[in-house]
């Protein structure tokens, strides 16, 4: 059996770099309740990698 890998959490910075909008774009986003799902991980906003990859596959369909 093949263990799971996790992958690191990442930052509004790279969420920001992966899909080529500004920052403040996923603040906007975040507010309005329309971008990628982020949680709070003590002060910090944090995105899971796949939950960035499922909301642009399902954006991209509509």
């Amino acid at each position: 059996m093949r263990a799971r890998t996790i992958e690191p959490l990442w930052t509004a910075e790279d969420v920001s770099t992966f899909l080529g909008v500004p920052v403040s774009t996923l603040y906007q986003w975040r507010y309005r309740r329309i971008g990628p799902r982020a949680s709070r991980v003590g002060r910090h906003l944090r995105y899971d990698p796949a939950d960035v990859r499922t909301w642009l596959d399902e954006a991209a369909e509509r």
